[in-house]
């Protein structure tokens, strides 16, 4: 529930029409989602105006309207209108003047790779009896993180939000929104490097995390990689470090690691066993920040285990299943350099009497460095694969460098779309119950077409 002299305080808008003391049930984006009585934000976007659907906001019972202009405007008496200079910034406003109405705690996630899962882990850990905010599967720029923290109760208990970034500011920006008590940060890897530049733009980003913590401050960190590695032992951030990892000393270490039948087993701290039901060990760097937040809150290290046991990875990431009578990985999310080299670990990983197939998609938003990169993994998957069919013409690339390793022409194809990937898989590939298929590639590449009939 909000008022309008909230709304007034939080974006320091204009009130054009109505009274300060109005309630509104709660704030809506999309005028095809709002309830009677909630106000409506106009958001401006690239593809659409957001004042186009004020009429129809109106309609639906819009109790108030928050728009950047009156142009053209008739708002019936009974409704509020409030100006502001940029609904986006707006949005981001309204969020940080609701997370500051509560005293929970917040827990931010940010990295390279595995920000969805190691949210959704803590969060599945947290839950055991209480009450979690989180985004909605990866809404996590600066339209989904605002649109989650406003959704904040008083009943929550914990907060635990993904922050996304593919421009320099955006982390810095949006932890500017959560003040975060708790920040995580997976790793640092080649993504987004079209706007972020190098790894060390990436680390630069990542870290702005840290920039707007609130008490009691902590950073749960991974050791094993080296950019966070270096800030741990530099004790220059801030905060109160708890490490994780599984090469290097770290407060929460997993070891004796092993895979058996399609689940991942080890132990932490040398003392408590873990199991996870995914065929990539990778994923324990993703359990370790969940573990560490769980033992910060008090949970014991059993029932932290008895609920990972149980949780479930989101679709699209590493989750094996059978289609036309054929074993998939589909890793079908997003992909990058380090990602694509942790899921051909979990493909050699797992026991397979047939052919190692890798359907791979392009791997997009790597800037200049975007050809080097995909000629780079072809060591990794000239290693692991029997055969390898690309989708793009990035992707190409490393057709070419796995041939030039080694690699059968005769087993390397290439397609330019993933629904030419699909019919050559089944129609000329014709992969039997023996063989095991890896499919992977950048969201836009659609990559999940590939199990559709």
């Amino acid at each position: 529930m909000f008022k309008v002299n909230e709304i007034i305080k939080a974006t320091a808008g204009k009130l054009i029409r109505g009274n300060l003391p109005d309630k509104l049930a709660g704030i809506s984006t999309d005028s095809r989602e709002l309830k009677p009585g909630d106000a409506f934000l106009a958001l401006k976007g690239n593809n659409f105006d957001g004042n186009d659907f004020i009429p129809a906001a109106l309609k639906k019972k819009a109790s108030c309207i928050i728009a950047e202009k009156t142009t053209g405007l008739t708002i019936p008496r009974g409704r509020a209108f409030i100006l502001v200079k940029d609904t986006t910034l707006a949005l981001g406003d309204i969020a940080r003047f609701q997370r500051k109405k509560f005293s929970l705690p917040v827990i931010a996630v940010t990295g390279s790779t595995g920000k969805t899962t190691t949210k959704e882990m803590i969060a599945w850990v947290l839950s055991a009896g209480e009450r979690v905010l989180k985004n909605e599967g990866t809404k996590n720029n600066q339209i989904g993180l605002p649109q989650t923290l406003i959704k904040l109760k008083a009943e929550d208990d914990f907060a635990v939000v993904e922050i996304g970034t593919n421009h320099f500011g955006e982390v810095d920006y949006l932890s500017g929104i959560a003040l975060p008590n708790i920040a995580v940060i997976t790793n640092i890897g080649p993504a987004h490097l079209e706007f972020l530049k190098d790894l060390k733009g990436v680390f630069r980003e990542k870290a702005g995390l840290l920039n707007n913590l609130s008490k009691p401050a902590i950073a749960l960190l991974n050791a094993d990689d080296q950019f966070l590695r270096d800030l741990i032992k530099r004790k220059k951030t801030g905060a109160q470090v708890f490490s994780f990892g599984i090469n290097e000393k770290s407060d929460f270490f997993a070891s004796r690691i092993r895979i058996d039948s399609g689940k991942v087993r080890f132990k932490v701290n040398g003392k408590f066993d873990f199991v996870l039901s995914t065929p990539g060990s990778y994923n324990i760097y993703n359990a370790l920040p969940a573990i560490a937040a769980g033992r910060i809150f008090g949970i014991d290290y059993h029932k932290i285990a008895s609920r990972l046991a149980d949780f479930k990875f989101p679709k699209g990431r590493l989750n094996l299943l059978k289609f036309k009578g054929v074993m998939f990985i589909d890793d079908t999310y997003n992909s990058n350099p380090l990602s694509l080299k942790r899921s051909l670990e979990a493909l050699k990983s797992i026991k397979c009497k047939g052919r190692r197939i890798l359907v791979m998609g392009d791997m997009l938003e790597l800037g200049k460095q975007k050809e080097s990169l995909h000629r780079g993994i072809a060591g990794s998957i000239t290693n692991t694969c029997d055969l390898l069919v690309t989708v793009g013409d990035l992707a190409r690339l490393t057709a070419g460098s796995v041939a030039s390793l080694g690699l059968k022409r005769g087993n390397i194809f290439c397609c330019n779309c993933a629904h030419e990937a699909r019919d050559l898989l089944f129609n000329k590939i014709s992969p039997g119950p023996d063989d095991l298929v890896l499919v992977k590639g950048s969201r836009s590449m659609k990559m999940e077409e590939v199990f559709r009939v």
